[in-house]
Parts: structure tokens; sequence; C-alpha cells
């Protein structure tokens, strides 16, 4: 019997240049004998606007992309969708390394799906190595509920550096699942870093997830975090944890007191749950939906919705002066020169920044 890796009905080929090659992770893996075909600006606005999560993630991928040819196409189609979006509420999740951050995403999406219907998506962001670049993108495997639920969107996407914890198209990937028919967003972050506002910036509320007993409470009491936070929750409320919690939420809340009111007029509340045995899963999204409400009615709600759209105005800004520079081919060609003066000495940091940025003006300036 010819054995099945010499055979042609098993054998996986790939095709790399006009040359079949045997797939690197399955030589059996039998491929179909045609490319897929590649979707238009307009296959893709009509996928996504049908609901088609096949199609939707093709897009995210597509505004995830460096290739100037991909981001051209991703913005046309976010452009074109950017219409039937802003009808979600959206919320963002953030808490110290090791706050059962995602399996509480499992337990708060299964519980809002079952009380309210409608569809979920949640983007989850990955720490991507500063070395390697790399991510392992494995926060789908531990929401195991919310994985297999028809109603469910997820989404993981490295940080790729971008400030904090929040990868940099998260903002075109919402308008683009609104789009779709999610009318819920959560965006999970990476953790507590120096910076949470790209998360604070691109949500309607604000979880802050602790946890007590650690030694280290007074870490998570930061001004800045504090300060951004619609709500605290402490989580692992249960056993011999829970008076533990109880004392690290009153803490919070006496923390609180110190800080000026929030704009919106909300008092942000604490309260303690397991995210584990799904405990004090329905007190937490009742703390979240009398808060969309509170600002719904009082106007805050809107006026947050066009804040963040001036801000990430001024982030796109940035954004395309930082690309702009680093990809013009003289500056290019600049850099290796003054990096080797800056390490031999022969000139400051900020000598070198200022002849090149000088350079790159001149540049435009001559256009």
């Amino acid at each position: 019997m010819e054995h099945p890796e010499n055979s042609s009905e098993y054998k996986g080929l790939t095709v790399n240049s006009g040359v079949a090659q045997p797939s690197i992770v399955n030589p059996y893996l039998r491929r179909g004998r045609f490319a897929r075909r590649s979707l238009s600006v307009g296959d893709y606005v009509e996928g996504i606007l049908k609901g088609n999560v096949t199609i939707l993630g093709q897009a995210v991928t597509l505004v995830e992309s460096t290739n100037p040819q991909h981001q051209a196409i991703a913005q046309e189609v976010i452009e074109r969708c950017l219409p039937h979006s802003g009808k979600s509420i959206r919320v963002g999740i953030s808490g110290v390394p090791g706050a059962g951050k995602s399996t509480s995403i499992d337990e708060f999406g299964i519980h809002v799906l079952e009380r309210t219907g409608g569809r979920l998506a949640v983007l989850a962001i990955d720490p991507s190595s500063e070395k390697t670049k790399g991510s392992i993108l494995g926060d789908k495997t531990r929401m195991e509920k919310l994985s297999t639920h028809p109603d469910s969107f997820i989404r993981p996407s490295p940080s790729a550096g971008s400030l904090g914890g929040v990868a940099r198209k998260t903002r075109e990937t919402i308008i683009l699942c609104e789009a779709a028919g999610f009318d819920k967003i959560f965006v999970e972050t990476v953790g507590v870093g120096q910076s949470e506002t790209a998360c604070h910036s691109m949500v309607d509320f604000f979880l802050v997830i602790q946890l007590a007993n650690t030694g280290d409470e007074l870490q998570g009491i930061k001004r800045g975090i504090m300060e951004m936070a619609d709500g605290i929750v402490i989580n692992k409320c249960d056993g011999d944890n829970v008076e533990p919690c109880r004392l690290a939420a009153r803490q919070f809340r006496n923390a609180l007191h110190l800080f000026p009111a929030p704009e919106s007029g909300w008092t942000p509340q604490v309260l303690c749950y397991s995210g584990f045995y799904g405990l004090g899963i329905k007190e937490v999204w009742d703390m979240v939906f009398s808060y969309i409400d509170f600002v719904k009615t009082n106007g805050y709600f809107d006026h947050r919705r066009a804040e963040q759209a001036k801000y990430w105005m001024y982030e796109s800004i940035n954004e395309q002066l930082r690309n702009s520079f680093y990809n013009n081919a003289t500056i290019s060609g600049l850099l290796p020169g003054a990096e080797r003066a800056v390490l031999d000495g022969q000139k400051t940091s900020f000598v070198a920044a200022k002849q090149l940025l000088d350079t790159y003006l001149t540049l435009i300036s001559a256009r």
C-alpha cells in the first residue's frame, strides 16, 4: 500500500512563487486547488453589513495590516461602514495581570447576552514582545462559553507596543463590529500600565478589575487609573477571600472620595464578585447599565463620544506624521548615520533629532 505521505490525495501543498511546497504546519493537509478570491471594497462592506463574521474578521486583518495597499482598502471600508456604526454600548475592561480578566469577560458576556440579547464583540488585546514583536493571542481559549456562542465574536489582537495596552487599530475595529450588528463591544486591555488613556478614549464605561490580599493594594490606587474608572470590581470574592475583598472594596471607596467628582456627574462604585463561580455578576452589570442610563439622561454620553472622536482625530494626525517621517526615503538614509553620531558621542540626541526634523521639514516644504 502506498504510504499516505507519497499519495497525491493526502499531500498538502502550499504555493510560493509558483512552486508547490509541503505545508509546514501539516504535510498531510489537502488544500484547495484555487486561491481564495480577493474581495473588493464592496464585497467587504456588503458582508459586514450582513453580519458575516468571516468577512468581518478578514476586514479587521486589513485594518491591522501595515501594508499600504491593505490600509487603503481598509480605510475605504471603514468610511462606508461609518454611517452604520455608533449604536453599541462600549465597555473597556482593564486590571492588574492575573486579575482574571478573560474569565470574567466570559461570565460577563454570557450574562449580558442572556439578559439583553443582541450580539457581543470582544476585542481582546494581547501583549506583544518587545524583542520578537510576537503575541500568543490566547485570550479566546480562556473564554470557553463565549467562544462557542453563536452571537459572540472574539478577536484577539497584538498590542504592537501601542500606548495604554490597546491596539492602535482597535477604534476602527469597533466601527466595523458595530456596522456588522454587534450592539455590545468589550475591549480588554493587556493590564494596568503607565496609561490606559487609549482604552478610556474609545469606550463608554471603563471597568477596572482589582484583587484583594495581594500585598500591593496601594499599587492599584493610582490617581490616573482611579480618575478614569467608572466602576471598580474586586474579583475572586469567594471562600476565605470574602472578607479581604470587602476590606479592599472599602479602601477603594475611601480613595475615590479623595479625587474630584467625575465630569459625568457619576459616582464610581466599588463591588465584589467572583468570576470563577459567577457570583455577583448581575450586580456588576446593574451598575454598568445604571451608568449608561445616567449619562444618556444628562447628555454626557453623546458629549463623551464627541470628545473621543476629537481625541482620535489628533491621534491619527500624530500617527500619520510619524509614519510619513520614518517612511521618507531621505530620512531613512540619514537615520543610521545619526544613530552612530549619537552612540559615538559626536552629537547629543536632541541635536541629531532637530537636524533630522529640519531636513524633513525642508523636504516637505520643497514639494
